[in-house]
């Protein structure tokens, strides 16, 4: 199935509407799409480094709209 959609006519604020849809449809069924062996070392780094206090991160909504901020 092929889908065409207006993107020239789309506005940024648009564009990151539709892709939170399609991730929202795909986390749906994440037990679909298994991870990748290489995905849990990644994790484990990044768990140490905030384990140890090299890294901090913010919530995931927090992230969002502090993007949605700075492009729109």
């Amino acid at each position: 199935m092929e889908i065409t959609l207006p993107l020239d006519q789309m506005t940024l604020a648009d564009k990151l509407r539709i892709m939170e849809t399609l991730w929202a449809d795909l986390s749906r069924h994440e037990e679909e799409f298994p991870s990748p062996a290489w995905h849990e070392q990644v994790l484990q780094a990044r768990a140490e480094k905030l384990k140890s206090g090299e890294e901090t991160f913010v919530a995931w909504e927090l992230a969002k709209q502090q993007l949605r901020d700075r492009l729109l």
